[in-house]
């Protein structure tokens, strides 16, 4: 999956260490855009280009509305959840966390800097 990007260096701060977390390597980098990979799958965010910044990102548009990834057990969505808060990473659903999604879906909800609504889900 390609996700073009406003900032990329603010992109590859965040995304970087959260995809190393769940198990990703980085994989390929280049001026414009930076991959990490896991099994078969792999994640690549390129450098939007100026002229496609406006309007800016939003999940209610046509298009993406947010990634989901596993974790492996709840603790592992708990352990992300306090990693995420001490990087200030903003907890969507605060109030209703973990079970946000519904009342057996253990997640943890957040935005990129791009606003990119992320999920981390635990099995059920």
């Amino acid at each position: 999956m390609m996700l073009y990007v406003s900032n990329l260096k603010q992109t590859e701060e965040f995304w970087g260490w959260l995809l190393e977390e769940l198990g990703y390597t980085s994989f390929q980098k280049w001026e414009s855009g930076h991959s990490w990979k896991l099994g078969d799958t792999y994640l690549v965010f390129v450098q939007a280009e100026d002229k496609y910044l406006d309007p800016s990102y939003h999940r209610c548009r046509v298009g993406l509305n947010h990634l989901a990834f596993h974790a492996s057990l709840r603790q592992h969505v708990d352990e992300m959840t306090k990693k995420l808060e001490d990087r200030e990473v903003h907890i969507l659903y605060s109030d209703k966390h973990p079970f946000a999604g519904e009342e057996n879906y253990y997640a943890v909800f957040f935005e990129d800097p791009d606003r990119i609504k992320v999920e981390i889900v635990a099995p059920e």
